[in-house]
């Protein structure tokens, strides 16, 4: 089999199916725009969602990319062989146009006839039908054949595995578009490793009722990294070509050789330079957390290691220097992300010492030792393993069993509620898109525009996160508005909602709307054609922005608005939430 480098395996899969019309799209940034329901984009076609929905894509009815992802929940995993904070995931969609045996063929084919994999270790999974929809003989029938070109007469039940909705169905409890999936299996030394996998939504679940959607898409996902890893033989992604040169950097930095520390290292300083990238900086809040926590994590690590003195930088900056020939944006903010990291470490080297102090302070017996421990672990980053320390310095009566326990049962809890954030791997957008996520929406854009007026052009959004009950808004500011600026941005935007203005939107060169909109937010995450927004008459229009939607179509659809709260998000970035009443 052809060993082929990470970035090569990236550049083919995308080559290959435009060589089969489809139309490349860019990795969206890992902070969602205006989705409450995730803190991080977890899934290759979460972008996608209005498109799968039936909203018409500008590129056409074939997509492909590569997606950067977050897996909040894997956190505490990482530090194994397969675990990992940030992947890319490959992608390729139909919408409404190729369906089951072309989305089969054209993956078997990309693997064997471009990447070189043996298609006599080749497995696929089908689902196998029950009471509510039918087994799936068309993916069936298309795996056959596939492998009958390669001479090879595959049966069900030995290279073609049957399974029910648990292992091969994708669809939300709560309904709406859903259908069977058709896995693709690697065998390695014995084991069999997923390596991608093909949903076909092609029905539509109402209640307990599963009927035909009326459109045919299909999604899909397949893992870089393990892909990577099968492609040079390696068993874990830590030694393939990307990641090996951080990994020694680690490795050489220490004094102990631990390797899950090693590991953790390695991944968590990586995945920090892709968030701060993406806008995303430490805080104690969502993704500044998520952010502040893997750090953070890193440099208790490399303690263990007996890393002396400051390293998060040297460790970032060649993290950038392995990914930027992909993501060209590392490299342009190469700067401020190896100083955020920097700083980030100073400020804990900090907290480690008011850990300590704090330690005196709140452990005074063996009461309660779990959760204090935990408080500890996650309000200053004090590992247990030094708890341990203090407990056996002050010679308080313990039991190290009990007590690793409870910590244990603590971060359990912890990381159900780190899960949450990314539960359900497809969720994203189609988790809410009520009419109040749509005027917030709207409003937010209104926001912009009279936040530009009143402070002036430096405004822009940072971040921004709607539910159905508020609108939250990030923006570049070293100080809240003043009572009397709040009130006069209340003012203007109800003005401009009682003018009924009307919102229309229309389809241009990404390049042409950059002109018209050069303060637009995530303009990487556009494909080459994008939608322009526009609040009021176009020739004297009140907002323009560039947005995939949805809007009202008209402001007096809001209602009244109304400033209910600003905070201080981290240095020079301010937070308004508001209502519409």
């Amino acid at each position: 089999m052809n060993t082929f480098s990470y970035k090569e395996i990236r550049d083919k899969y995308i080559e290959y199916f435009k060589k089969n019309n489809h139309q490349e799209i860019p990795s969206a940034p890992l902070v969602p725009e205006n989705d409450p329901s995730v803190l991080f984009v977890n899934a290759g076609m979460f972008p996608l969602v209005p498109f799968l929905q039936g909203e018409t894509h500008p590129k056409g009815t074939r997509l492909v990319n590569s997606q950067r992802c977050v897996r909040t929940g894997d956190i505490d995993e990482v530090g194994d062989a397969s675990h990992c904070t940030t992947f890319e995931m490959l992608g390729n969609w139909s919408l409404n146009d190729y369906f089951k045996r072309e989305a089969i063929t054209m993956t078997v084919r990309f693997f064997v006839e471009e990447l070189g994999f043996d298609i006599n270790k080749i497995y696929a999974t089908v689902f196998k039908g029950d009471e509510t929809a039918p087994k799936d003989t068309d993916s069936i029938e298309a795996w056959k054949d596939i492998f009958k070109e390669y001479d090879i007469d595959a049966e069900v039940g030995d290279r073609i595995i049957e399974n029910g909705k648990e292992d091969n169905w994708w669809g939300l409890a709560t309904g709406g578009p859903c259908g069977p999936d058709s896995e693709i299996f690697y065998e390695v030394n014995g084991k069999k490793l997923e390596i991608g996998n093909n949903v076909f939504m092609e029905y539509l679940k109402t209640g307990d009722e599963y009927n035909p959607l009326g459109r045919h898409n299909v999604d899909f996902g397949g893992g870089l990294d393990r892909i990577t890893c099968v492609s040079q033989g390696v068993d874990n992604f830590y030694e393939t070509d990307i990641y090996k040169p951080i990994f020694d950097l680690v490795k050489s930095l220490g004094k102990n050789d631990i390797l899950v520390s090693q590991r953790i290292i390695t991944d968590h300083i990586k995945a920090a330079t892709w968030m701060i990238m993406d806008g995303v900086e430490p805080s104690r809040n969502e993704q500044g957390y998520i952010l502040r926590r893997i750090i953070r994590r890193a440099i208790r690590h490399g303690r263990k290691l007996g890393i002396e003195g400051l390293f998060t930088r040297r460790v970032g900056d060649i993290a950038i220097q392995q990914f930027s020939p992909i993501y060209s944006q590392l490299e342009a903010d190469r700067e401020r992300i190896l100083n955020i990291l920097e700083e980030e470490e100073q400020k804990f080297s900090r907290t480690l010492e008011n850990g300590l102090k704090e330690s005196d302070r709140i452990i005074k017996d063996g009461e309660d030792l779990p959760v204090k421990a935990f408080k500890l672990y996650e309000t200053y980053g004090f590992p247990i393993e030094l708890t341990i320390e203090e407990l056996q310095n002050r010679k308080i009566e313990f039991n190290e069993e009990n007590l690793l326990n409870g910590f244990q049962e603590e971060q359990k809890k912890h990381q159900e509620l780190s899960r949450t954030s990314s539960a359900g791997m497809f969720k994203g957008g189609l988790a809410d898109t009520s009419d109040m996520s749509t005027k917030y929406h709207t409003t937010t854009h209104l926001l912009l525009a009279t936040l530009r007026k009143i402070l002036g052009d430096q405004v822009y959004q940072k971040g921004s996160n709607i539910t159905p009950e508020r609108l939250r808004f990030d923006y570049p500011s070293d100080s809240k508005l003043t009572p009397e600026q709040a009130k006069q941005v209340e003012e203007i935007i109800n003005e401009q909602i009682q003018k009924a203005l009307p919102i229309t939107y229309e389809e241009l060169p990404k390049e042409e709307a950059l002109k018209m909109v050069p303060f637009a937010a995530f303009s990487e995450k556009y494909g080459d054609i994008v939608k322009v927004y526009t609040i009021g008459d176009k020739t004297n229009p009140y907002s323009v922005e560039i947005c995939n939607g949805p809007h009202v179509s008209n402001t007096k659809e809001l209602g009244t608005f109304r400033i209910a709260k600003q905070e201080n998000v981290a240095a020079g970035i301010k937070r308004i939430k508001a209502v519409l009443e």
